[in-house]
């Protein structure tokens, strides 16, 4: 008996049946009113190679073996039904209008037993949405997202995964940049699976339009396929599911922060309904903690998407959605309630999380001062985040000097202010800080941008042996796995401080 292959899946077609699509498949870049999604065809490529593979993933789809042309896009097994979905967005606070897959294309959805989950190709060709673009994607971007999307996994992040990576065997031109330089680039494909990748623009796009007719489709299945607990009936019920959409939302910013990840672009085409990390782009880890860096050049003059500003954003995103389905509601005042519970949840989640990380019996008063006593401090000197956090972890006292590691400078060290902190802290927990919750809460290793980059030196040289490294230590974040301590758990190298797709990244990233 052969192998579980593809072609073994339990395709169905449960978007494609329940909701309004485009009546031409394929053709050019184009406006496609009243539609959710356009079929599409991949582009064949030329030499497709299984470079990356997760086998957690491919577990979970009962895969057992990874064919390399199908995860190009090269054929389709029967059950596939390759789709582009359409979407629009707000891009830096600015509406966008249509904007949609324009280098993904889902394969189609496979029924697991435990669930249904969507594969995507990412970089297989143009679609209706590919506007100006080629539609493809390059080795460089597929890397970054397969090594982060699985990083987070496993450090208890939500969001979309990764099951396979396949160089295509062509080279695509990008400008790095947009400086006006493009050079040829390896191409790569990686094969991305989630529950759906819908997108809070999914439901924007209609309401725009004043399309209530293919938006109450769209909300009817996403209700009755992702959030089987809620009913997409009445306003109260819209309201109660908006509300679950909001704490997922939360938690998953919550989550960034307390790892110290930066998104970098969080537009609204880029936010999953499902609460879902997604997208995977000019992110980055703060190395110096900065609560006002971000890895993306786009982003430098405004900083709308820094580090601190995510909950925020969060909320703005999400009072975006809220008005999208007012359109569908006799009360469209009763939204301020979903409003209100994102706030709460936000605060609730938070809270939990500098509760976990200080090791402490649970957010009290007065802990908030705590908190910004420590987050103003860690920008006195250069500090960075992840080391700071994890040597927190294993302090034996309130000596500023057991954090010496995570110093750039150990010279320029504010001993009175760690002094002062690290002894108030160290009162609050009566000496007894809760190890066991800050090692869960604290990594050990994150997926820093100049880590990513040495994977990708590497490839681009045809070796993956960097790459493949990586993914097996990110698997246990919050091991200390002594073999990697030296390499890995280290400030950024100064060669990294300000090169590109370390310190900067665009969006082409």
């Amino acid at each position: 008996m052969g192998q579980k292959s593809l072609g073994s899946l339990k395709w169905v077609r449960h978007f494609l049946s329940e909701t309004p699509g485009d009546q031409i498949s394929g053709g050019a870049p184009r406006q496609v009113p009243g539609a959710c999604w356009s079929r599409v065809e991949p582009e064949p490529m030329p030499n497709p190679v299984l470079r990356m593979w997760s086998e957690e993933m491919a577990s979970d789809l009962c895969l057992e073996v990874g064919e390399a042309g199908l995860l190009a896009g090269n054929g389709k097994v029967e059950g596939m039904d390759p789709y582009a979905q359409r979407y629009g967005g707000h891009q830096f606070g600015n509406w966008a209008g249509q904007l949609g897959d324009g280098r993904a294309i889902t394969l189609g959805e496979v029924d697991t037993g435990k669930g249904v989950l969507e594969l995507q190709l990412k970089g297989s060709g143009k679609t209706p949405y590919s506007r100006f673009a080629d539609g493809r994607a390059v080795l460089r971007s597929s890397i970054r997202e397969f090594l982060c999307s699985e990083a987070m996994h496993h450090l208890g992040v939500p969001t979309t995964r990764a099951l396979s990576l396949v160089t295509t065997g062509e080279e695509v031109m990008r400008d790095v940049m947009y400086d006006g330089r493009p050079a040829p680039e390896p191409g790569a494909i990686v094969c991305r699976v989630a529950e759906s990748f819908l997108r809070f623009g999914s439901f924007q796009i209609h309401a725009m339009s004043g399309d209530d007719k293919t938006l109450r489709a769209l909300v009817d299945n996403t209700v009755s396929q992702h959030f089987p607990d809620h009913s997409s009936d009445s306003d109260q019920g819209l309201v109660e599911w908006l509300k679950e959409v909001a704490d997922r939302t939360a938690l998953t910013i919550a989550h960034w922060m307390r790892v110290g990840f930066v998104h970098g672009v969080m537009n609204t085409d880029n936010m999953s309904i499902h609460g879902l990390t997604i997208d995977y782009g000019p992110y980055g880890w703060l190395e110096g903690f900065d609560p006002d860096w971000t890895p993306n050049t786009t982003d430098s003059s405004t900083r709308r998407y820094r580090y601190a500003h995510q909950g925020e954003v969060g909320a703005w995103n999400f009072a975006r959605l809220l008005e999208s389905i007012s359109l569908l509601m006799e009360e469209p005042r009763s939204l301020h309630e979903a409003l209100d519970s994102y706030y709460e949840s936000y605060t609730t989640h938070s809270r939990r999380m500098w509760a976990e990380k200080l090791g402490l019996d649970g957010f009290q008063e007065g802990d908030g001062e705590l908190v910004s006593e420590l987050t103003s401090v860690l920008q006195s000197t250069e500090t960075d985040m992840t080391i700071l956090f994890r040597m927190l972890s294993s302090i034996q006292g309130p000596d500023p000097n057991h954090l010496g590691r995570a110093f750039y400078d150990v010279e320029e060290i504010p001993q009175n202010e760690w002094n002062s902190w690290l002894a108030r802290w160290w009162e609050r927990v009566d000496g007894r800080p809760n190890r066991e919750s800050m090692l869960n809460a604290n990594p050990k290793y994150v997926l820093r941008n100049w880590m990513a980059q040495l994977a990708i030196d590497a490839a681009e040289k045809d070796d993956y042996s960097v790459a493949q490294a990586l993914h097996g230590m990110l698997k246990k974040p919050y091991e200390e796995q002594p073999k990697n301590e030296e390499e890995w758990f280290n400030r950024r190298p100064e060669w990294a401080r300000n090169r590109v797709g370390c310190s900067m990244l665009s969006c082409s990233s």
